[in-house]
Formats: structure tokens, C-alpha cells, sequence
């Protein structure tokens, strides 16, 4: 019954996604008013049933009801709570309602926050974020129902595929789902500003918000995926360039791309079209994510859909989607004027140039992943690219993004002057250079791209707080002036601080752990020991371990300083290595010492025999200056978004006329 309700629900919001597609769409062009109001009722009541729907299906799991076919496929009454419930969304079938579920949200919250916008702007916005909307309703339904019954009732389910029975999975898909579907609000603004033929800094200062939101929340989506991938697939990797990876990292690039451009058209009224194509492409790239994950016909250890049927359904939904919008903005580009002009050297070209690099990154990135399809299609030939053509190609690409990055803040709109610049960088530069120089002479005979690299690093890091220090006169006003200006400071520019300083920090650590990680592996005995970096490892035990729904083998292992007389104290480490019973799939668990030097990862594998163990170690210096890095630029977005000037809905543009007061 509860799954029928369930199935009922979406039809019902499905019906609503309709309404709200078509009527306010002829509302804002016949300028009726009762029309385009008809938006806002039939946005929230799209949200209530799909949540409904979604309780439903909730519901089915919690009470492992394996009448459900996609239940019984993904979950086992032995499952611990917390991976019933996220059990909802490791699935295809659920993941689309989870999907169509934010998707409704996300048009509830520009019905209600939007209550300042024009209401034809308001209207079609809604009208195009509904049509997005019955697309995947109509795929979730004719292909992918999460509420299909099975004509034979299994006993018992077939679990949860072990690898995301994990904390960091319960969190990071409803994040990353968030980004993805917080860049559909983006594409309807766009969508809308074109069939109205108006892009103005109201509309910027408009998109900003859900850009900033969107963006925020796909990074703390990537950051998790990325937590989880370096813990639980036991090898001490935070980043794979793993084709799903990829497939969230892209619209995360155009998306910070869109972020900077939608300044240049608030501050300066220029970039529209550039900016309204960014944001046509941050969604498509989330499509695309989707189509990959879904289709199969990338190998990906992240996807779990390779039926064909739905792979072409969401290709022909992506070309019309993207087709339809780019076939949109060629036709209604030319009612996008330019604004005003900028010399080359200002903060408009600044933030061009950051928007070449992206773009260009993206395309790296894009064309990597799908490699594989393209040979295989043109050539005939399986081939495919891997990490180093990803390394490669970004180290010569970052260098100008984060030189661009450390000049950006210091250029003046219009015109600056890159002489004052550089001698106000000059201290800045010269720290930056001696950090580089340090770090050669420290590995020397080592490769020289990392002491670069930390060398950039630090100079963008000093150079974000000397921008910060410029505008409060640090030194240069009495120190209790510039105290009052710290703390007069718009909170949008907390943000780019905190996300060029979060970004440096992230740098340093990324540079530290791909650079300079050891690896050692040995077959151990109970008493017998292994040497990695300045620790020493001595396997003192294994046990049998009994979880809710697997069997482990624990090592406990005793992790002291290598010499002794170090000094530092000794601590243990406690890796497992287990096999579930409603999947028999053996799974590592490392077990990770985290200091700001860098972390011990530790991790057992299968037995050798004879009482023996196959141990395996890995030093990875300043792994945890990536995490603080990541999580600095998030809290930057999030300072961002909580700036007055920036909240949903409230910019306004100016009216036309006012009322005039007259003398009686």
C-alpha cells in the first residue's frame, strides 16, 4: 500500500510539474498576472508530493519491505539504520527520486525567495525549472520506477554493495545532488533572461546567490566523495580521475567560472552572453554527469545503471536539454549587448583570463573522460587516459590560474597599474621564491616541479592577506582603525578571501601528498616488524571481529618513533579487513594517524598463511592541510552567501518611474 501511495504521489507531482510548466510560460508572455501566479502554488505542492513519494519509498526500506523490487535489490533486514536510510539513494531508481526531489525543492525555494523578483522573470523561471522536472519524472516513471513490485517475494534482500555501506556515502551523494540540481535554478535564470532578452546587473546580482549555493554545496559533495575514496578503498587516494569523479568536477569548474563572471556583469554590465552560456553549460555538464553514471558506456567504479534502454532516453533528454538551449541562445544572443570597456591590464581582464583557464580545464578534463567512447567510436581502438595525462596537463594550466588568482584581487575595475602591483607583491614575492628554494634544498636531487609548486602556493597564500591587510590599512592607519575596517568588511569579501586562502592551503597539501608519499609493504608475523618514514610498525596481534552484517580480521599493531631516541610517543593501529554476508565482498578498512606533517595510513590484507599477514603502509605528508584547505573554501562560500547584498531574491531593479510627491 505504501508503495502504491508512493508511485500515486509522483503521478501527482508529475501533473503539477505540467501545470507550472506551461501556464505561467503563457502568463509572462500574455502579461497575465492570475497566470504567472499560478507558478508559485503548484511549485510548492510539486515539492510536497515528491517528498511525500520519497517518505514512501523511505518507509519500504526502513521496514525492509522486499515486495519492492529496487528493496530488495539494495538492502538486507540485517543493514545498520543509517544504511537503510541511505540506502534510499545508492541506487539508480532511488537516486532519481532523490534527484527530482531537490529538483522540486529548488523550485519551492525560488517560489517563495524569489517573491522580489519581476514576476515574468519569476514566472518563467519556474515555467523552465518545471519543464526540466517532467523530463525526469517521465524517465523515472516509464524506465526507472522505485516503486515496481516483484510478482515472487524474496525472503531476504540482496544488501547494499559493501563499499557504500560508509559514513562519508551517507552524506556525499544528497550534497552532490544538491550542487547538480542547485545549477538547474542557474539554467532557468538563463533560460528565462534569453526569452526575455534582457541581462542587466540585477540579473546578475539574481543568479549569484543560487550560483554561490550550488556551487558551495557541490563542493562539500566532492570534498566528501573525495574523504571517503581516501579511507575506504585502501590505498590512501583521495583522487582517481575516476570518469564519476570527473563527471562532478566539471560542472564544478564551470560553475566557479560562473561565479566570477556574474561579477564582471554586476559590477561592470558586460560578459552577458559569456556568462549566460556558462550558466547553459554548468547544468549541461550535470546532465552529463548523469548520463555517464547511468548509461554504462563508461567503466566507472561509481556507476550502478548499464541498461542501455535508460542510457539512450537520458541522451535524447541531454539533446534536447542542451541542444534546445544553445539553439536558444544563438538565436536571442544578439538582444545581449555589451557593456562598458576595460583596459587590458583591470580586473574585468583579471577575471577574464581566470574564465579562459577554467574553460580551458574543463575541456581537458571533458575530453579525457570521454576518450574511451571517442576512440572505440572514430578508431575502433579501447583505449583510454589515465592519471598522468590529467597531472600533466593541470600543472601547466594552474600555474596561470593561480598566478591570475594572486594578481586578481589587487586590480582595480577598468584600468590598474601593474607597477604598484608588483612592488606591493614585491616582500610577498620574495617570501613565495625563498619557500621554494627552501623546499629544493630540503629534497634536493628530487624532482624540481614540487618545490615550484610550493613555492606558488605560499605566494598566493601570503598574497590573499596582503589584499585583506590593503584594505584595511594595516600599518598604514593607527591599528584601531584598521580593526574597525576588518570588521566593516562586506562579508562577500571575506568569501574571496577565504576561498583564495582556503584554495592555497589546499594547493600545498595536494603538492606535499602527491609529491613525497612513501609506500612500504610487508608480510608480517606476530613480533616481527616494518620500517616507513620515522615510524616503525609491530604487528602485536590479529583477531576475529563480528559486525551487524560482516566478519573482520583486526590487526592491532603498535605504531612507536623509528629511532628511539626520538622523542614521540607510541600509539596503535587497529586495520580491518572485512567480508559481508548479504554480499560477499571483502572490502578494507585503513586505519589513518592524522598529524598536520602528514598521516600514517595502515592497512591489512588477506593472510598469507603459517600465521602471517600482508601489511601495507603509506606516508602522506600534509594530506591534512587538503582537507583544511577544502573546508576554509567552503566556509568562504558560505560567508558569501550570508552577505545582505547577496540574498535570494531581495536585489531589485531599478524602476522605471517613481511617484512624485506634489505640493497641495
Amino acid at each position: 500500500m505504501i508503495a502504491e501511495l508512493g508511485h500515486y504521489f509522483l503521478v501527482l507531482a508529475l501533473g503539477l510539474a505540467v501545470i507550472q510548466a506551461i501556464f505561467p510560460m503563457i502568463g509572462a508572455a500574455q502579461g497575465s498576472a492570475r497566470m504567472m501566479m499560478l507558478g508559485q502554488p503548484a511549485a510548492y505542492g510539486q515539492f510536497f508530493f515528491s517528498l511525500l513519494a520519497f517518505l514512501a519509498l523511505t518507509y519500504s526500506y526502513l521496514i525492509s519491505d522486499f515486495s519492492v523490487a529496487v528493496i530488495a535489490r539494495n538492502s538486507h533486514s540485517l543493514k545498520p539504520l543509517l544504511y537503510k536510510i541511505s540506502g534510499v539513494w545508492g541506487n539508480h531508481e532511488g537516486s532519481l527520486l532523490f534527484w527530482v526531489m531537490f529538483l522540486a525543492l529548488f523550485g519551492a525555494m525560488v517560489a517563495y525567495f524569489g517573491r522580489g523578483l519581476p514576476k515574468s522573470l519569476r514566472a518563467r523561471v519556474l515555467s523552465v525549472q518545471a519543464m526540466v522536472g517532467i523530463g525526469f519524472y517521465l524517465f523515472m516513471l516509464l524506465t526507472s520506477n522505485p516503486f515496481d513490485r516483484l510478482a515472487d517475494v524474496p525472503f531476504e534482500g540482496n544488501g547494499l554493495n559493501p563499499l557504500l555501506q560508509d559514513p562519508g556515502l551517507v552524506f556525499h551523494p544528497p550534497f552532490l545532488y544538491l550542487g547538480y540540481v542547485g545549477l538547474s535554478v542557474v539554467f532557468s535564470f538563463a533560460i528565462a533572461a534569453l526569452i526575455e532578452g534582457r541581462v542587466d546587473p540585477a540579473w546578475a546580482r539574481w543568479v549569484r546567490p543560487w550560483t554561490l549555493l550550488a556551487w558551495v554545496f557541490l563542493t562539500i559533495g566532492i570534498v566528501l566523495g573525495s574523504w571517503w575514496a581516501y579511507y575506504e578503498l585502501g590505498w590512501g587516494g583521495w583522487w582517481a580521475w575516476d570518469p564519476v569523479e570527473n563527471a562532478s568536477f566539471m560542472p564544478w569548474l564551470v560553475a566557479t567560472a560562473l561565479l566570477h563572471s556574474a561579477i564582471v556583469v554586476e559590477k561592470r554590465d558586460t560578459l552577458k552572453s559569456w556568462t549566460i552560456l556558462l550558466a547553459i553549460i554548468a547544468f549541461s555538464f550535470s546532465l552529463l554527469g548523469t548520463f555517464i553514471v547511468r548509461s554504462g558506456i563508461i567503466t566507472s567504479v561509481h556507476a550502478f545503471a548499464t541498461d542501455p534502454e535508460r542510457g539512450l532516453y537520458i541522451l535524447v533528454f541531454l539533446a534536447l536539454v542542451i541542444g534546445g538551449s544553445l539553439l536558444l541562445f544563438a538565436i536571442r544572443s544578439d538582444k545581449l549587448q555589451a557593456g562598458g570597456l576595460f583596459a587590458p591590464i583591470s580586473r574585468e581582464s583579471g577575471l577574464m583570463i581566470n574564465n579562459l583557464f577554467l574553460s580551458v580545464a574543463t575541456a581537458v578534463v571533458l575530453y579525457g573522460t570521454m576518450h574511451p567512447l571517442l576512440s572505440d567510436a572514430f578508431f575502433g581502438v579501447k583505449s583510454s587516459v589515465g592519471a598522468p595525462f590529467f597531472n600533466l596537463v593541470f600543472s601547466l594550466l594552474m600555474i596561470p590560474l593561480v598566478v591570475t588568482m594572486v594578481y586578481g584581487p589587487h586590480l582595480k575595475w577598468k584600468r590598474a597599474d601593474i607597477k604598484g602591483i608588483n612592488q606591493r607583491l614585491m616582500a610577498v614575492t620574495g617570501i613565495a621564491l625563498l619557500a621554494g628554494l627552501m623546499t629544493f634544498y630540503a629534497t634536493y636531487g628530487g624532482a624540481i616541479m614540487p618545490a615550484v609548486w610550493i613555492g606558488i602556493g605560499v605566494w598566493l597564500l601570503l598574497s590573499s592577506l596582503q589584499e585583506l591587510s590593503n584594505r584595511i590599512k594595516l600599518f598604514q592607519v593607527p591599528f584601531k582603525d584598521s580593526m574597525s575596517r576588518l570588521r566593516r568588511q562586506p562579508r562577500s569579501s571575506w568569501g574571496m578571501t577565504l576561498g583564495h586562502f582556503g584554495f592555497a592551503v589546499g594547493l600545498l597539501g595536494i603538492v606535499g601528498t602527491s609529491a613525497w608519499t612513501i609506500e612500504a609493504q610487508k608480510v608480517m608475523g606476530l613480533g616481527e616488524d616494518m620500517t616507513i618514514g620515522d615510524y616503525r610498525l609491530t604487528l602485536k596481534d590479529v583477531i576475529p571481529v563480528a559486525g551487524p552484517n560482516y566478519t573482520a580480521v583486526r590487526g592491532i599493531i603498535s605504531v612507536s618513533p623509528k629511532n628511539a631516541e626520538e622523542n614521540g610517543k607510541s600509539f596503535m593501529a587497529y586495520p580491518e579487513t572485512r567480508t559481508y554476508v548479504s554480499s560477499p565482498i571483502t572490502t578494507t578498512e585503513g586505519d589513518v594517524k592524522t598529524t598536520m606533517a602528514g598521516d600514517l595510513f595502515v592497512v591489512i590484507g588477506e593472510s598469507q598463511g603459517q600465521g602471517r599477514w600482508g601489511i601495507r603502509a603509506y606516508y602522506k605528508p600534509m594530506q591534512v592541510w587538503f582537507w583544511i584547505g577544502t573546508t576554509i573554501v567552503v566556509l568562504g562560500g558560505l560567508i558569501s552567501l550570508s552577505d545582505r547584498r547577496y540574498r535570494i531574491g531581495t536585489p531589485q531593479r531599478q524602476k522605471a518611474s517613481r511617484k512624485v510627491k506634489h505640493a497641495p
